[in-house]
């Protein structure tokens, strides 16, 4: 097996970010690759008047921003070796798999958890990204 170049890690920004970070960062590492830590700020604005109280525009900033924050603090915590960090807004599924293009990553790694009942019928983020992704995709099983 070829090393990985470049790996692509999708943090949610929740607890099990870490367990998925720490998987990125070993690949990474065993690869001798770059990673590049992805997360996706998808905002649906709800405007039950038809009227908004704030820009949308500006609460996207704002939700972008504090993703941001979030991502160099995790990277900064877990220190993750030439970790870069990206935080883009729009539809989960498309943003991964655009930038997983953009980066020319080889290997996308994110978390999965457990599905039962009515979710297995689900179509999930980790489900879009296994089938339409050009590269390897490795699923760390959450606890």
């Amino acid at each position: 097996m070829a090393g990985y170049k470049k790996v692509l890690v999708l943090l949610d920004l929740s607890q099990d970010s870490e367990q998925v970070a720490i998987a990125g960062r070993e690949m990474a590492a065993y690869s001798n690759a770059s990673m590049v830590a992805l997360h996706v700020v998808e905002f649906v604005p709800i405007e039950p008047m038809g009227e908004s109280l704030m820009p949308t525009a500006q609460i996207e900033e704002e939700l972008i921003g504090r993703a941001q924050q979030k991502l160099s603090t995790l990277i900064a915590r877990l220190a993750l070796p030439r970790a870069t960090s990206r935080v883009e807004a729009g539809n989960t599924k498309a943003e991964i798999l655009r930038v997983a293009n953009e980066e020319n990553a080889d290997l996308i790694v994110l978390g999965s958890r457990e599905r039962h009942g009515l979710a297995i019928l689900v179509n999930f983020t980790e489900d879009t990204v296994l089938h339409a992704a050009h590269c390897d995709v490795l699923a760390v099983r959450l606890k």
